[in-house]
């Protein structure tokens, strides 16, 4: 059993186009799932829960990584404010505790500044899974607000020559102002939603033109991804691969092959661009026959020490939505299964169980392995997504309402 809703969206081109959501029933997403696998991923939703209930009331600013196991905090929320309160969100979907969504708005307000900064390109994972969560979850027009202010900030990093938007460093700093970064695909997705809800193009025009240019340049014949891409900023030609968080140009950084799939699979799911379908495709067939037999991703898939490297289990969490996306978006229950088995493998190997003072909910999570900088650690958007992913599978009408699995 399915359940669809038609709304109205409006399109690359502005014209308004009929959308349909067919959003897999609880019960019919159960069926489908092997009830081992069931009680695991409901036991580390339950410990993912009392985790953070037992945390929350000591966080009062912004958690960026642990060290010691503890939660270390940036005030206004470096680039990755949006995932406290959006695992604040998921909390609350599965508990249904009032204590968590009051938590989430109260992190969420904090958010407030940001609206109008310019520069960072990382305004989609401020704003979405904290402000647009909160507009849909709550009805509260100030979230929805604040969303498209945020949205009005992020394409004045867009770059028509190239057509790219920027990833780092101010707009008046012509340092990185040609550098472009896979994990840029995630932020799209605020681009589209202000476009729906405004019915103005220019902010989904932008997220289309960005994608195909994404597309067109990062992703290799074997379906691999480098981390970063080089453009003359001023005459927007492309330069060439490189990297930050990756072992090299040449090298395949798992986070941000993770972002690529569920980034291109959201830009599919926006649009209907059957070709950010393919490419999504491509890099989740590199990713999965990457994974080694624990399905906890290595930091990069061609560092010279994998498969025995230090593992990015947030790499995993992240490719696991993705794979749920890709699964309903191509109707292939292999990807499913391999989406399964990340969120068992995590749920049984990378949970901070057997630690009485851990902050967070996973550990072996790698932030900047050539930076030497958080090194299987805990980061919060790893309990963010795997909190998400586990809820696609047991909850996935509850991740619709917070996030909107709806496809065009």
């Amino acid at each position: 059993m399915t359940v669809s809703r038609r709304t109205v969206l409006a399109t690359a081109a502005g014209a308004a186009a009929v959308c349909v959501s067919s959003t897999p029933a609880a019960g019919a997403a159960e069926a489908r799932t092997p009830a081992p696998t069931l009680r695991t991923l409901r036991a580390a939703a339950d410990y993912a829960v009392e985790k953070v209930r037992t945390v929350a009331p000591g966080v009062t600013a912004f958690p960026v990584g642990t060290k010691f196991e503890k939660w270390t905090y940036s005030q206004n929320g470096d680039w990755v404010g949006g995932f406290w309160p959006g695992t604040l969100w998921m909390a609350w979907l599965y508990s249904k505790e009032e204590a968590f969504r009051t938590w989430a708005l109260t992190s969420a307000e904090k958010l407030a500044p940001r609206q109008y900064d310019t520069g960072t390109h990382d305004l989609g994972f401020l704003f979405y899974p904290s402000w647009v969560t909160a507009w849909r979850l709550t009805g509260d027009s100030a979230w929805r607000t604040g969303a498209i202010r945020a949205a009005d900030s992020l394409i004045q990093r867009y770059n028509p020559r190239g057509r790219f938007i920027r990833a780092w460093g101010a707009l008046t700093d012509p340092k990185n102002a040609g550098r472009v970064i896979i994990d840029t695909m995630m932020n799209l997705d605020l681009l589209a939603f202000v476009s729906r809800q405004t019915g103005d193009a220019k902010y989904l025009d932008i997220a289309v033109e960005h994608a195909k240019t994404t597309q067109r340049l990062f992703p290799r014949p074997d379906g691999s991804t480098p981390h970063v891409y080089d453009f003359d900023p001023d005459s927007g030609a492309p330069i060439g691969p490189n990297t930050v968080q990756g072992y090299s140009p040449t090298s395949c950084w798992s986070r941000g092959q993770a972002w690529g799939l569920y980034g291109f699979t959201t830009m599919y799911r926006r649009t209907g661009n059957a070709e950010f379908l393919a490419t999504a495709r491509r890099l989740a067939d590199f990713a999965v026959g990457a994974l080694r037999p624990d399905h906890v991703p290595v930091w990069d898939y061609r560092a010279p020490q994998q498969p025995h490297d230090i593992k990015d289990a947030s790499a995993g969490a992240i490719m696991a939505c993705g794979l749920l996306d890709l699964s309903a978006a191509t109707g292939r229950h292999a990807y499913r299964e391999v989406a399964l088995r990340l969120l068992t493998a995590l749920s049984e190997t990378c949970l901070t169980k057997n630690s009485a003072r851990a902050d967070a909910v996973v550990a072996r999570c790698t932030r900047n392995r050539p930076a030497e900088d958080g090194i299987e650690i805990s980061l919060p958007y790893a309990d963010y997504y795997l909190l998400e992913g586990i809820l696609r599978v047991l909850q996935p009408q509850d991740v619709d309402r917070a996030i909107d699995l709806s496809t065009v």
